[in-house]
């Protein structure tokens, strides 16, 4: 498990581009037939990637105890976006075919959990978003039909892009945790511009869809601090709740979002002008 301290705005000024990295990127999320994990202080989260290609991959109990609790989801829940190939997840002996570019939410207290793929030769990537819940809610699958998209943006200013709302309360019931999926059209490069920040929820960015060679841009920081990561494909981000997140990419890209905090209301945004930026 590795873990991430909160850091505070004062100080994200002072670190230097390696500094930055080491404290909001992470570099490597998906490894064959294994779950990496990634533990935020920032409102508790914990976000990763589960490849199974040769076996089945388990969400192992004794990770609990890294958490003060007996097993790992007696007092989480836990969201997942399938970018690979068609794969199954047993929920407490129970089966769901979470195909490419599908989602499943996971609820509280549920005890077994195990990942698989159809095909090893087109193996699923489940990366996950998991955050600290009040209550149980069901299991249940969403279809990318079912993810209340939304479109935005415009070609003239390279951001035209579709929204899908996987874990939305518009869609079904969480405790907090929201996740969805935005892809960006050809010829867009921009996400989230002009940006925001959210001061009563925090977020992590995973960036896909992109060519070994491309490269976005993600820039963060308080509002007149800027400062900006490069992300390869299939890596992750960590936004804190006093951070703006938008990013240009090389070429057109996907992006899934998740967020955990006070409230779920997609819409309780801190909008920043562009011409407010330094």
């Amino acid at each position: 498990m590795d873990v991430r301290q909160a850091i505070h705005s004062e100080h994200a000024k002072t670190l230097d581009t390696e500094q930055l990295r080491n404290e909001f990127l992470v570099e490597e999320v998906f490894v064959a037939d294994q779950l990496t994990i990634t533990y935020s202080h920032i409102d508790r989260i914990i976000f990763g990637g589960i490849q199974p290609v040769e076996k089945e991959v388990v969400l192992d109990p004794e990770l609990g105890k890294a958490i003060g609790v007996d097993y790992f989801l007696q007092r989480r829940e836990l969201g997942l976006i399938n970018i690979g190939g068609d794969g199954i997840v047993m929920v407490d002996g129970e089966r769901f075919d979470v195909d490419g570019q599908q989602a499943l939410y996971i609820g509280q207290g549920a005890k077994t959990v195990s990942f698989s793929s159809v095909d090893k030769k087109a193996p699923a990537k489940f990366y996950y978003n998991c955050a600290p819940a009040h209550c149980h809610y069901p299991t249940r699958k969403i279809t990318q039909e079912q993810a209340a998209p939304v479109t935005l943006g415009d070609s003239a200013t390279s951001n035209k892009r579709t929204i899908y709302k996987y874990l939305v309360p518009d869609v079904l019931p969480t405790c907090q945790l929201l996740m969805g999926l935005t892809k960006l059209e050809d010829g867009s490069l921009w996400n989230t511009m002009p940006c925001h920040t959210h001061d009563r929820r925090m977020e992590v960015y995973f960036y896909f869809n992109m060519e070994q060679d491309a490269a976005v841009f993600h820039f963060m920081g308080e509002p007149q601090q800027t400062r900006h990561l490069i992300l390869r494909n299939e890596q992750a981000v960590i936004s804190p709740s006093w951070s703006i997140h938008s990013g240009v990419g090389t070429q057109a890209y996907t992006f899934i979002w998740g967020m955990v905090g006070e409230n779920q209301t997609f819409t309780d945004m801190d909008h920043i002008a562009v011409g407010d930026l330094r």
